[in-house]
């Protein structure tokens, strides 16, 4: 017989007093507004954009923005606006692949850790801090070597594989203060497995404080991967926000003024980044009931 952490008709009320502040917050619903806005843009461009590739030479180089050519062409005729639609999935799809795999691996050993504890604890500990000290830069070149081909799907199992370690870290302090609640004890007491009580006791009044989490990873991951495509440690094929901005910077689009290249691409990465983050404070703010606007 396993137990419930809230009778239905309080997580009713909970929800809805969680609601009654989301629609209110301001911080929440700039910040969700504007990564949704361009992940829109990402999804229904290409549609509308139509079956043309991102790196076609579709008119001649170096045009300025115009009523034909939105964000103008680069030094080779592409389109630049086509490359930003698709340059903005591809940055969203490492965002959350980056993000969810970073995340899977966070609560599995944070979860575990937390609520074992002991040795199964100090070995877990030790692994997140063997990872996190790793250098994750120079493993990234020396894997680069041996890969001639990279693509979008390596990069963000990469980025998941190293960047989990502080949201484990977060995790397991969260589920180490709630494995000594009452209803935790009961839930054992009442013979339910290790990994039920985790999932049905512990993940749930953690809910909140996970997809927050999240948030921080998607957006961390975003830029990871926007950096390592400027370096030129991202995909080999494709086009991305971060390759972008490496191209423009290889082929001198600021020395010859071709700013309508680097600033959409520079723009929004920051713009997604930092939505995210001021998302993620409202977020804090509905949860948290002491840092509720009334």
């Amino acid at each position: 017989m396993t137990t419930t952490t809230t009778l239905p008709a309080e997580e009713r009320v909970v929800r809805r007093e969680a609601l009654y502040f989301a629609v209110r917050n301001t911080k929440l619903l700039i910040g969700f507004g504007i990564v949704l806005v361009l992940l829109l843009v990402g999804l229904l461009g290409p549609l509308l954009l139509g079956s043309a590739p991102p790196n076609e030479y579709v008119a001649g180089p170096m045009l300025p923005p115009s009523a034909e050519h939105w964000f103008g062409t680069t030094t080779f005729g592409q389109d630049v606006f086509t490359q930003f639609v698709y340059g903005l999935r591809t940055t969203f799809l490492a965002g959350a692949m980056g993000g969810g795999i970073a995340a899977v691996i966070a609560m599995a050993i944070g979860f575990v850790a937390g609520y074992r504890g002991g040795l199964v604890d100090e070995v877990l500990n030790m692994l997140t801090n063997v990872v996190l000290v790793i250098p994750t830069l120079a493993v990234l070149l020396i894997i680069n070597a041996y890969l001639g081909i990279r693509s979008v799907g390596l990069q963000a199992l990469f980025i998941g594989l190293t960047s989990w370690p502080w949201a484990a870290r977060a995790i397991r302090a969260q589920t180490f203060s709630l494995r000594s609640r009452e209803f935790v004890d009961l839930a054992r007491l009442s013979g339910v497995s290790t990994r039920r009580i985790i999932m049905r006791e512990i993940a749930p009044n953690m809910s909140s404080y996970l997809f927050m989490t999240f948030i921080l990873l998607f957006g961390g991951s975003i830029l990871i991967a926007a950096s390592l495509d400027f370096i030129g440690l991202g995909p080999t094929e494709g086009v991305s926000l971060g390759l972008m901005l490496q191209n423009a910077t290889q082929w001198s689009a600021l020395q010859l003024g071709l700013w309508w290249w680097f600033v959409p691409p520079g723009a929004a990465i920051t713009a997604v980044v930092g939505a995210l983050y001021v998302a993620n404070v409202g977020l804090d703010e509905v949860f948290n009931p002491k840092l509720r606007e009334t």
